[in-house]
């Protein structure tokens, strides 16, 4: 938008606003859009992010694959790269984020506009490893493990760490469909279900980081073993389910983008996910009154409408009584939701305003 719009919303006056944007325009930060006529006086001249004016990478540490976006200034995904592994250990991960960091890199004319890396990984990475059939020993590893220390043994970047299921959030808050919601709880399902949540048009990461652990949630008898969403709703479950029926998992593997050919296994899963999914957004909304509950996970497109279509079926028969239903959406960003968070970290530390959180 036009200066003299940019002051009137800051309000800040017309001088300190153009000062402010003229030595943003110099640091290479800004670009000049069209101008703009039909008004009294001279035309307007609107301003906006320039996208190659700040870099930043986001990376993904997940149990099935990890995965690591260049995002440029506006939220542009430049370029990523994908590893798939049976489980994760920390010498395959900074490997892959040694290499992935100079290949991409090579995209960023400017190296002093990389603003860091941000790392989005599990909540203690090393649990439920039965589910993985991941060594114990191996995993282990990850406890105590210091990403940035052993990043900077090859990279100068300024890292940045978070909790996957909320910088998840974060992306769908910032460039997808949660922009239009205050309030709201968000599901994403990867290898394990997790999650996130908007409270008054802010991410709430929580007292550790880790707020709105959706996994964790009762949604089962609490006297059997597994009665938590993560044990309900999560891919890992669609695999064992594939495995029993003798059908290849990779037909669900994190390059796959299009699942048609899983045949009635997903069928299966997505009706098992969707009832559990109903229960837990009724259990949340229990305890805030979220105006919406958005879906999203490591699936195409098209399974994501399937899955979503099935909780709001699901929905209808919980019982609701005591509390307004909240609406069921679907996300938008995918795969890529975690990375790009991730990536948004660095941007915000370094050129976005800062405001006191009280947690």
């Amino acid at each position: 938008m036009p200066g003299v719009d940019l002051a009137r919303h800051s309000k800040l006056s017309a001088q300190t606003v153009s000062v402010i944007l003229r030595k943003l325009e110099i640091d290479g930060l800004l670009t000049k859009g069209l101008p703009v006529r039909g008004r009294v006086g001279k035309p307007s001249i609107p301003l906006g992010l320039n996208d190659n004016g700040a870099y930043a990478f986001g990376a993904k540490v997940g149990r099935r694959s990890s995965r690591l976006v260049l995002m440029d200034f506006s939220g542009n995904v430049c370029g990523e790269l994908m590893e798939e592994h049976p489980y994760p250990t920390p010498s395959r991960i900074m490997t892959f984020l040694e290499k992935g960091i100079k290949t991409l890199g090579k995209k960023v004319k400017i190296k002093k506009n990389i603003a860091g890396i941000g790392v989005a990984a599990p909540y203690e990475l090393w649990n439920w490893l039965d589910n993985l059939g991941a060594p114990k020993r191996a995993m282990n590893q990850w406890r105590g493990f210091d990403f940035t220390s052993a990043i900077a043994e090859f990279s100068d970047l300024e890292v940045h760490i978070g909790n996957d299921g909320t910088l998840a959030c974060n992306a769908e808050h910032v460039f997808g469909i949660g922009r239009d919601f205050s309030n709201y709880a968000y599901f994403y399902l990867g290898t394990f279900a997790g999650g996130g949540m908007v409270l008054n048009d802010r991410v709430y990461a929580g007292r550790t980081g880790n707020a709105a652990a959706f996994g964790t949630l009762p949604v089962g008898d609490v006297n059997a073993s597994e009665h938590q969403l993560i044990h309900k709703s999560s891919l890992y479950l669609l695999e064992k389910m594939m495995q029993q029926k003798k059908r290849p998992t990779n037909l669900i593997g994190p390059k796959q983008t299009d699942w048609s050919d899983v045949g009635t296994v997903l069928d299966d899963w997505i009706e098992q996910a969707a009832r559990y999914l109903a229960v837990a957004s009724v259990s949340v909304c229990s305890v805030i009154d979220f105006q919406t509950v958005i879906i999203d996970g490591r699936f195409p497109t098209k399974v994501r409408k399937r899955l979503v279509e099935r909780v709001q079926h699901h929905l209808k028969t919980v019982d609701t009584q005591g509390i307004e239903p909240p609406g069921i959406a679907e996300g938008t960003i995918g795969i890529d939701a975690s990375a790009i968070g991730a990536a948004y970290q660095p941007i915000v530390q370094s050129y976005l305003l800062k405001e006191t959180v009280h947690v």
